[in-house]
């Protein structure tokens, strides 16, 4: 029993000594699930930053993985600060505004900084936090990008020739806006001191791989246990399900002729030339569209060029007929007339609603 007392007290001294002013918050909460590991000399410290609109949902699913691993040690493995740009509360994409320990200002070079932010556009850092970013990297810090956080890190010049990903909401945008970045479509992307998710629960899957590295796969998994996820989505793991399960068919020329028709939006292929690839006559894909979706095969090849659209619209500052050719249209009125038919209002609308909202 005084063994046990003992030991108990030498973890909570531990946990005290990581949660002194300054040093961020090392939590150790008791659980009735327990899974030791080996001595650990060092805490590794990590900073989220909150920008406009981020999202609660990754915010979250990135710190609760290294709570549960502190929890189920009942060591300090991991210490965390929520910071913002000038140390002032920061409201999520759902409203919630929560408060932060300070300002970012304040991050020494030994911890990793997470950029957290939602909408592509909402969360547009100011000049200092991007030069901050800037420094904390050449200083050797650990940077990282949650949801759409990859954009302060590709304002802060960051990304070039590293493998990162952001949410797959987010990538037409991204892409007009950095063509020479390409993101990946993976859950989570670590690339040396950058690491980088879609967010959602991939901001999770990126945490339990820190674990698993640091700690071994073992202790990883009774993490992911607790969180009620697995141990098994890596970041090969894609973001979006498969055409054919959002399809709901298994029909291989069907699922070939949308995947070409998804990676040619700016300039639209034939439906001969679409038939061809599947090794079907233009009759048959109609009827296969017909059976399978109950739309025409034209009807939703601009389906999806307008949807790109509307993507465009929402998170770049191209006009709307730059958008309209990107997307694939030789009229502009042609491009409002459909937009206005899938969607209910005009593009110009739309555009019109984002400025007001703040997006611009």
């Amino acid at each position: 029993m005084a063994r046990a007392e003992s030991g108990f007290d030498d973890q909570t001294a531990a946990a005290e000594r990581a949660s002194e002013p300054g040093a961020g918050t090392a939590l150790v909460p008791f659980g009735a699930a327990f899974y030791p590991v080996g001595d650990v000399s060092t805490t590794k410290n990590y900073a989220f930053l909150l920008l406009a609109d981020f999202t609660l949902l990754a915010f979250s699913a990135a710190i609760e993985p290294f709570r549960i691993a502190n929890q189920l040690s009942q060591k300090p493995l991991y210490r965390w600060l929520v910071v913002s740009e000038d140390g002032k509360p920061v409201r999520s994409s759902s409203g919630v505004r929560l408060e932060v320990d300070g300002p970012l200002k304040d991050i020494g070079r030994d911890t990793t900084i997470f950029a957290c932010s939602g909408n592509l556009r909402g969360g547009n850092p100011s000049k200092s936090t991007i030069a901050f970013l800037h420094r904390h990297n050449r200083t050797g810090g650990g940077l990282g990008g949650i949801c759409t956080g990859a954009v302060a890190l590709a304002q802060a010049g960051l990304l070039e020739g590293r493998r990162f990903t952001l949410h797959w909401e987010c990538h037409p945008g991204f892409i007009e806006t950095y063509p020479s970045l390409p993101p990946t479509t993976r859950r989570f992307e670590i690339d040396g001191r950058i690491m980088t998710c879609g967010g959602g629960a991939a901001a999770a899957d990126m945490a339990i791989s820190v674990i698993r590295s640091d700690h071994g796969r073992a202790f990883a998994t009774v993490v992911a246990d607790m969180c009620l996820m697995r141990d098994d989505a890596g970041a090969n793991v894609g973001q979006r399900t498969s055409i054919g399960t959002v399809l709901q068919t298994r029909n291989p020329g069907l699922i070939e002729i949308v995947r070409l028709m998804t990676e040619n939006l700016e300039t639209p292929l034939p439906m001969t030339e679409l038939a061809r690839a599947a090794g079907y006559t233009v009759r048959h894909v109609e009827r296969q569209f017909q059976k399978c979706l109950g739309i025409a095969p034209a009807r939703y090849y601009q389906s999806l060029r307008l949807d790109h659209a509307r993507s465009l619209i929402s998170d770049t500052d191209l006009s709307l007929f730059e958008i309209a050719a990107a997307c694939g249209f030789n009229s502009k009125s042609h491009f409002s007339k459909s937009f206005a038919r899938r969607f209910g209002m005009p593009p110009s609308l739309v555009h019109h609603r984002r400025k007001r909202d703040g997006q611009a």
